[in-house]
């Protein structure tokens, strides 16, 4: 299914995993133009173009592992009806397909990053906290699959989620510090600030690879346990709405 869904996504185009390369790198460019040039955002001395993509390909994993889970039960009803096998299967596999051009983008990133590092004069200070990376990326999966499920379960009767969708992921972007940093929020409030699980995700990838950041243990431990409490809800969710939506859809 995995491979299936990967060949299926670059079918008739021309330029086709490419798109995977350019689409982060145009949304850099046009971030560092516009909040970097023109707003003039500040982002705690780190360099525009790897500060706005170091958040994008964290987040950019998170929304379609959520945009996956959230519409695997409906866009797969046909499959459903014709053969049984564990309806979670589905989502788990566009899970992997989302790990494939994470590596693409994270590969991108990195790229540029090292030529930051050594090849332009920066205030970059990578900290040995990349090593929990693999951690982060995790974090990122358990946030955006127990989301996408909570969203499948409810799709298959409200399909108005459908359409939310788009809405909904662009606003809890701008809740989490990927155009700006996290300093900029107030300190009475980022406890506040930190309920959203991505947010700590995020700011602890910049604080790993720039060595600048918010981010305490505290608040990235409650992200943690916040993203397993949303999982754990959704697969409860997801588990009630798959043995009755056939009948629905």
């Amino acid at each position: 299914m995995v491979w299936r869904n990967f060949t299926t996504a670059h079918k008739q185009t021309i330029l086709g995993p490419l798109w995977f390369i350019i689409q982060p790198l145009a949304t850099t460019v046009v971030f560092t133009i516009v909040f970097g040039q023109i707003a003039r955002i500040g982002t705690d001395g780190i360099p525009p173009f790897v500060f706005y993509m170091s958040g994008m390909v964290l987040w950019n994993y998170f929304a379609g592992c959520l945009n996956g889970a959230s519409s695997s039960l409906v866009a797969s009803a046909g499959l459903f009806q014709k053969v049984y096998f564990p309806r979670l299967i589905v989502p788990i596999s566009l899970l992997f397909n989302q790990m494939m051009y994470f590596l693409i983008n994270f590969a991108v990133f990195v790229t540029f990053y090292l030529y930051y590092l050594f090849f332009l004069e920066t205030s970059i200070q990578p900290s040995l906290w990349i090593l929990a990376l693999p951690a982060l990326v995790l974090q990122a999966a358990i946030v955006g699959m127990g989301v996408g499920l909570w969203l499948s379960a409810l799709t298959v009767k409200y399909r108005d989620i459908g359409f939310l969708l788009p809405f909904l992921t662009q606003l809890w972007m701008y809740a989490t510090p990927i155009i700006y940093p996290a300093s900029y929020v107030p300190e009475k409030f980022r406890m506040l600030y930190y309920l959203n699980p991505m947010a700590s995700v995020v700011e602890f990838n910049r604080f790993a690879f720039f060595g600048v950041g918010t981010l305490t243990k505290g608040t990235f431990l409650f992200g943690i346990g916040s993203g397993l409490l949303i999982l754990i809800t959704g697969l409860l969710m997801f588990n009630r709405a798959q043995r009755t939506f056939v009948d629905i859809v």
